[in-house]
């Protein structure tokens, strides 16, 4: 598996395919706590300008790339016959590793983050058209401010649930910066930073349609869709991207 520097971001040459089978070997390996990103510019921006962001991301195992534009500066770096042929967009990669997972009793799947309603509505939503996946356990923890023993209370959760693939929506970057923090004690596993996935597959937000998604104007769509919430994230990080993107490439 090659990995190509993005703004120095570690980027995977991964497809949804090779991502999946690497995932799967670092859940049944049973060994440690493994970290996976699908990072988008967003992600690839702050770990560049935010230093314990970066360092965050520096541990994690496999960083794929979610967004169009990363995809673009990968490419720029192979040669012609490896470019990629698409993203590895970070909700299809939920998706789709719960549907590789169906009838593999080994490998268990536990949500963490968001309302509760949410995680009821996903857990609905997978044992309908995954009823072959087997969705171990849940919970959403407490907004604000954590009380200091919360970690021990989802850490029990996980190993009580016997998953190994674990999927936390707590938001970027507190998701991110939640699992680089205590990987060193997390039960064995793959830890997925997943955003807004969990939003998207309960129906709570609207996903962009695929022609926004392939052009890389994701970003546009869900800016019209979110302006109060979005406007400065993307503003911001999509503007550095481009920043660190040209300052790279005058000095190579």
């Amino acid at each position: 598996m090659e990995i190509i520097p993005v703004i120095n971001l570690p980027v995977a040459c991964v497809s949804y395919a090779s991502a999946i089978e690497e995932i799967k070997k670092m859940a049944l390996a049973g060994d440690r706590a493994y970290a996976v990103e699908a990072a988008n510019t967003h992600v690839a921006a702050l770990a560049r300008s935010n230093v314990e962001f970066g360092s965050a991301m520096a541990k994690f195992d496999l960083i794929c790339p979610d967004g169009m534009p990363l995809v673009w500066s990968v490419n720029r770096q192979l040669d012609e016959g490896q470019k990629l042929t698409d993203r590895v967009y970070g909700p299809t990669l939920m998706l789709e590793t719960i549907k590789a997972s169906e009838d593999q009793p080994e490998l268990k799947h536990f949500l963490l983050g968001g309302q509760q309603s949410t995680l009821d509505k996903l857990e609905a939503k997978f044992k309908k058209d995954n009823p072959g996946a087997e969705i171990a356990g849940s919970y959403s923890p407490p907004f604000g401010e954590w009380p200091a023993d919360e970690f021990e209370r989802m850490k029990e959760k996980i190993i009580a649930s016997g998953a190994n693939l674990i999927w936390v929506g707590l938001g970027c970057p507190k998701q991110e910066l939640w699992i680089a923090k205590h990987k060193h004690e997390l039960p064995a596993g793959v830890y997925f930073g997943i955003g807004a996935a969990f939003a998207f597959h309960a129906g709570e937000v609207k996903q962009a349609p695929a022609i926004f998604q392939k052009c890389g104007m994701e970003w546009l769509y869900r800016l019209c869709a979110e302006p109060r919430r979005l406007w400065k994230r993307y503003f911001t990080y999509n503007s550095l991207f481009v920043y660190y993107s040209i300052k790279e490439k005058l000095a190579r």
